[in-house]
């Protein structure tokens, strides 16, 4: 080969060349995909989101620690990816109703958005010995639990956190914490307020860890100031981390108040007497006035509510549509209120002027996503409004059900003018200042009222116009177990609720006892149920089985609490011979799982005589002269009496039988299955 000749390359080097042409040429394309597509797409997806989130997202709602699913729904823009070029910070939660696991993975994304390298767990479920024994500073999300006690998903790790603080065990090295508890103050006066935060701190501080920035921060849901807590809470501990060595004096802190509550500037422990320094609901920043512009239910309790199916009514009210309406509008059968009292399911409106509650019932089916209060403190809408509002609500809610299959045309049209009003939602309605004038509205429009109260505020029982029919709930029987059912806020709650039923017995017009059965809870009680009814000497006890809402950490109960229509009535037929002559069984409604007693005076002729008259009701109390409840009444049909084959269903309705598509069990019939007649309707 001549020197000027051009040289062909070695046949190895071949195919590396090929190798490289290709990578070249995918590092291209994937550049290229990455700058000209991904890129833009991702920066117009995220611009579209906040769009929509400024004219969408709920109003005051820290929607960061939600997830990309949940942001998507409200439309709001996803999260950035975290840069972790700072040290690491721990995040752990314990939480009830799901409140304090977003305050923690809300503290997550800021810190993240802050260079720290955060991430979160829950309390309970961490390896509580390399928790405490890591460098890294912790942070604690928690909320206060029944009695003050933590919730029980971090129960363990503070049983194991005092038994190593009494056995003068110390922390090595000593890690740096950050406290943010949840609480509501109605608990103060009982010593409870934000106890689980407190005890959290003072063995911490025992152990030899040592708190830094803000140490501890206190919300309150009384006060609606959780989510400024957090806000403090975390702007703090972010100027805390950037020298967590230099720990400046600090304490417990409770958002809404100018001092700090507990002072803890040397290294004890919080004082015993703690938490009475913390003042009640009622001497909160100046909290016994009431604030005219307060609004009863917050951002985060209208969200929670309204996924639930409530329609908000002003400020502090709800309206919801009972299934039992959607029933019977398409001949399906009327709720227990149709078997017992004559009312027209399609015609009746679910409401309260109150989603405030003064208990926590352990089987509420709300899950204690509304407010709690010992006394009315926000501002107050009109009941005339309320009235309109409600009907024009439940016109919304039933509109829909137009063109549902097997709605009954009439029953539509008739079901679009309400003319029964249960108070019974949720909450506490006769705590509401105009529940007089709420109940004389719904009268002016021809709408009965069957007003329901646990009985905690017994002067406005006293202070109660007539009603259609006035409900006490009597959840237990003895002041042990209405405290573990009902977890009452009042201190004095055994009282108030005695003080209620000698206040109902006072009444002219009719009175129920509503028992709610909660199987190994209070199904046993006979004797000393029989002994509330003699003194109450209510018209009608309703015993009714409870009903099981879904598991929440908000409660304990499964549907092993749930008792068959079988233990409902043999509980009701003790219940009625414990009570003597005096009281009979009246009504059932099985597929309610519910049963009547009734007191004999409504044994007239042979025949019960349970039903009302509203027409007579509504004459009566325009008439504005005193009246009783033998000037209302009407008989009980054959169907709904006590021992009728029927139980309690209406032979005029077509009952369907939904059998489940599980394994083993035959298909779902596609025809309504009706209810065999007695001999004597043929």
């Amino acid at each position: 080969m001549r020197a000027d000749e051009p040289r062909e390359p070695s046949l190895w080097l071949l195919p590396l060349m090929g190798s490289g042409v290709t990578i070249l040429a995918c590092v291209t394309m994937v550049t290229g995909y990455y700058f000209f597509v991904f890129r833009p797409r991702m920066q117009k997806l995220t611009e579209k989101y906040e769009q929509k989130a400024g004219k969408e997202a709920a109003p005051g709602i820290d929607t960061r620690s939600y997830s990309l699913k949940t942001k998507k729904a409200l439309g709001v823009a996803p999260n950035a990816v975290p840069v972790k070029k700072g040290g690491r910070v721990r995040v752990v939660y314990a939480t009830v109703k799901g409140t304090c696991k977003a305050f923690a993975e809300q503290a997550v994304h800021v810190l993240r958005e802050n260079g720290f390298a955060a991430d979160v767990e829950k309390l309970g479920e961490c390896g509580r010995e390399h928790l405490l024994s890591a460098e890294a500073p912790i942070l604690f999300v928690l909320p206060t639990y029944e009695g003050g006690k933590p919730p029980a998903s971090c129960a363990n790790f503070m049983v194991w956190l005092n038994a190593r603080v009494e056995d003068s065990v110390k922390f090595s090295p000593k890690p740096k914490y950050a406290i943010l508890g949840m609480g509501h103050s109605a608990y103060a006066s009982a010593g409870n307020y934000n106890q689980a935060a407190k005890d959290l701190h003072r063995a911490l501080k025992r152990g030899g860890a040592r708190p830094f920035g803000p140490g501890v921060v206190l919300g309150d849901e009384g006060k609606g100031t959780q989510d400024a807590a957090f806000r403090e809470w975390i702007d703090e501990v972010l100027e805390g981390l950037k020298n967590v060595e230099e720990m400046a004096h600090v304490g417990v802190y409770e958002v809404g108040t100018e001092a700090d509550v507990t002072n803890e500037a040397d290294d004890d422990a919080v004082s015993d007497d703690a938490s009475d320094e913390v003042p009640d609901l009622e001497d909160l920043g100046g909290s016994s006035k009431i604030d005219p512009n307060a609004e009863m239910v917050n951002p985060r309790m209208r969200t929670a509510l309204t996924k639930q199916g409530y329609k908000l009514l002003g400020s502090h009210s709800g309206v919801k549509l009972c299934r039992w309406t959607k029933a019977q509008l398409r001949g399906r059968g009327g709720c227990y209120k149709h078997t017992f009292y004559g009312i027209t399911s399609y015609q009746c409106m679910e409401m309260t002027p109150s989603l405030a509650c003064a208990n926590k019932c352990v089987f509420c089916w709300r899950h204690h996503t509304n407010p709690v209060a010992k006394e009315w403190k926000w501002k107050t809408d009109a009941p005339d409004f309320l009235v309109d509002e409600a009907v024009k609500g439940q016109r919304e809610m039933i509109k829909p059900l137009k063109g549902v299959p097997g709605v009954l045309k009439e029953r539509y049209e008739d079901a679009l003018n309400p003319i029964h009003c249960a108070l019974s939602l949720v909450g506490e309605p006769i705590i509401y200042p105009e529940i007089n004038g709420l109940c004389d509205h719904l009268h002016e429009r021809g709408i009965s009222s069957f007003l329901v109260t646990n009985a905690q505020f017994p002067e406005k029982i006293e202070e109660l116009r007539p009603v259609t029919q006035l409900y006490i709930s009597v959840d237990a029987a003895t002041k042990d177990s209405m405290k573990k059912i009902d977890r009452p806020i009042f201190d004095d709650f055994w009282e108030r609720f005695l003080h209620g039923v000698d206040a109902m017995r006072a009444k002219g017009q009719r009175t129920v006892f509503r028992l709610t059965l909660v199987k190994d809870w209070n199904a046993t009680e006979v004797g000393d149920y029989a002994q509330i009814i003699q003194r109450g000497n209510p018209d009608f006890v309703e015993v009714k089985g409870v009903t099981f809402c879904g598991e929440s950490t908000a409660s304990n109960l499964s549907m092993g609490n749930v008792p068959f229509h079988s233990e409902v009535v043999k509980f009701c037929t003790q219940l009625a011979e414990a009570c003597g002559e005096q009281y009979g069984l009246a009504s059932e409604h099985e597929h309610s799982c519910c049963i009547l007693i009734a007191n004999k005076k409504f044994f007239r002729e042979g025949q019960w005589h349970t039903w009302i008259d509203f027409k007579k009701f509504h004459e009566l109390i325009n008439a504005g002269k005193p009246f009783a409840t033998d000037d209302y009444l009407l008989p009980t049909p054959d169907w709904g009496n006590w021992g009728s084959p029927h139980k309690g269903f209406d032979p005029d309705e077509t009952r369907y039988i939904k059998v489940r598509n599980h394994p083993g069990k035959t298909a779902t019939p596609k025809k309504p299955v009706p209810l065999p007649k007695d001999e004597d309707d043929e």
